[in-house]
């Protein structure tokens, strides 16, 4: 009978570099792939979680896909709000798959024993104070996308069999990561509607954006933890330090409980500098 493995048996955890709210914009060539380079440098896959443009411009996108030429890892990416903007949304997605990105719309993708999940999401608060699917039909549309996307968000992550699982979304499924922003505004931050996918699968992490001013971290109410990556938030909050946060997965056998990471998970970037949501 084979002899248990110890902690130095396991394989090495896979590293993953985060980051929101680019706004890349005509002006960014040679502004960004600096922060990119740090990414592949220190990590295996890289997630951009949105906004990824200011506009939504093809042009805009041409840029961005120059600036990440220097990320030789693998790289997976939603949308934002921004993205939208243009109209264009479809131009843009190809203009970076073109590049060699990994665009998720309820789609999985999946490297190292790892599965990613990926939606932009939508907005409508949190809680008790979610906006409901009542009286006029324009009021059940905006609901009805909020449901939407969670059930994207669902059926992405229940197609996916790694031992880990890691949701990517632009907007935030949770309140704590939102706060710090002003209150008036955080039905249009994110939606609690996209935390209920959360709770019913094993998910090690979740990261996102949108809130430039919100809290770093945060955790579901089954205890995933919750990461905000949004570039000006990282800026902000260790302007000495590059704006990306990278985070250790455990191994292909370290199996993810419902509260996320087993072992393993360590912070690079940003120090202990941290707010809590």
């Amino acid at each position: 009978m084979a002899s248990p493995r110890t902690l130095a048996d396991r394989p090495a955890p896979v590293r993953i570099a985060a980051m929101s709210d680019i706004h890349c914009g005509r002006s960014s060539q040679g502004t960004l792939h600096r922060h990119f380079a740090h990414a592949a440098e220190h990590a295996d896959v890289l997630l951009l979680c949105g906004d990824l443009t200011d506009y939504g411009l093809p042009e805009e996108a041409r840029v961005l896909a120059r600036e990440l030429s220097v990320a030789r890892i693998p790289t997976v990416a939603v949308l934002g709000n921004h993205d939208h903007e243009s109209g264009r949304a479809a131009e843009v997605t190809d203009t970076l798959r073109d590049a060699g990105v990994v665009i998720l719309d309820g789609d999985t993708y999946e490297t190292n024993g790892i599965g990613f999940a990926g939606v932009k999401g939508f907005c409508g608060g949190f809680g008790r104070g979610a906006l409901g699917p009542w009286g006029e039909s324009i009021i059940k549309q905006f609901v009805h996308e909020a449901v939407a996307e969670a059930l994207k968000l669902e059926s992405a992550l229940a197609r996916l069999r790694t031992p880990h699982r890691v949701a990517m979304l632009h907007y935030s499924p949770i309140r704590g990561t939102v706060e710090g922003e002003p209150p008036e505004i955080f039905p249009y931050l994110g939606s609690s509607r996209l935390e209920e996918p959360l709770t019913r699968y094993a998910v090690s992490a979740v990261f996102h954006g949108h809130a430039h001013n919100g809290a770093l971290e945060g955790h579901t109410a089954a205890g995933t933890r919750v990461y905000n990556v949004a570039l000006p938030l990282l800026r902000k909050l260790a302007p000495q330090e590059p704006p990306v946060r990278i985070l250790e997965i455990p191994g292909p056998d370290a199996v993810a409980g419902p509260s996320g990471i087993v072992y393993g998970e360590r912070r690079i970037t940003l120090g202990d500098r941290r707010r809590m949501g």
